[in-house]
């Protein structure tokens, strides 16, 4: 029987995936120092020294290019140590490490944070990408913190507080993220880790 082998890319092929990923990376950083609105194609393809028809060729518009930007976006924070496995309590006591994460891929919190801000205007293109992670972090968040509840690692919540509860971290977070790409000098892993550990005293008292 004769061994199987992978097809290895050669050529022009192979040139022009690499082009395409040039393109994403440079478009990635300029959407998330403009935005989608501020950052033109012009300015991509001067930073990878191409036409503007080039990138027309690859992505066929702008908003094709913000497409494969976001969805390189989302298998990068694929890497990301927040894991959707530990039950309960565990799974929040994660937070510090991903903001660890956020320190080291700082381009990539910029992106999102950039594209969320501008993503409250309904004519946004990312606007229902943007919704749906929200939407899916909420969702796993709150199954997480009920988790805590069912396994009697804190006290019972009504869904009400849960909501709320997970609505307010999730604000906390972002505001930090936001005031540390913003420039001001915190220890956004020692600040989430307390935040965190203070929401699980309470949630254990009440």
């Amino acid at each position: 029987m004769e061994a199987e082998t992978t097809p290895v890319i050669r050529g022009p092929y192979r040139r022009g995936i690499k082009r395409r990923e040039h393109i994403v990376k440079a478009a990635s950083e300029v959407f998330g120092e403009l935005g989608f609105v501020g950052g033109s194609l012009r300015s991509i393809a001067q930073r990878v020294g191409a036409s503007h028809a080039t990138l027309i060729q690859y992505f066929g518009s702008k908003e094709g290019l913000l497409a494969a930007v976001l969805d390189d976006w989302t298998e990068q924070t694929k890497r990301s140590p927040m894991l959707e496995s530990p039950r309960g309590l565990a799974f929040f006591r994660q937070m510090p490490d991903l903001m660890d994460f956020h320190v080291h891929h700082r381009g990539l919190l910029e992106l999102f944070i950039t594209i969320a801000a501008e993503a409250t205007n309904p004519s946004h293109p990312a606007r229902d990408f943007i919704r749906r992670r929200y939407t899916n972090g909420f969702r796993v968040w709150t199954g997480k913190l009920r988790e805590a509840v069912e396994d009697g690692e804190i006290a019972a919540l009504t869904d009400d507080q849960i909501e709320a509860e997970i609505r307010i971290l999730t604000a906390v977070l972002d505001g930090l993220e936001l005031q540390w790409l913003l420039g001001a000098e915190i220890d956004l892993r020692g600040l989430v880790e307390t935040h965190v550990e203070q929401a699980i005293a309470r949630w254990q008292k009440r």
